[in-house]
């Protein structure tokens, strides 16, 4: 999990990386700028609660 990069990590957590940029662009900037400079693990711990909020409003979905 060292070596992924925003986007892959959103799809790791199930979030819509696109529909995340589009609808909330602070936000992600903001993660994306904070996931660049700490360890995922430490990303996780601190986003924790809101990793779940996000990921109800833009569920990644994947088809078959």
């Amino acid at each position: 999990m060292e070596n992924l990069s925003f986007e892959e990590f959103l799809a790791s957590k199930k979030i819509d990386y696109a529909r995340f940029l589009k609808a909330e662009p602070i936000m992600f900037s903001q993660w994306k700028h904070e996931f660049a400079q700490i360890h995922p693990d430490s990303f996780v711990m601190q986003k924790k609660f809101l990793i779940n909020s996000i990921r109800r409003k833009f569920n990644l979905v994947v088809s078959s």
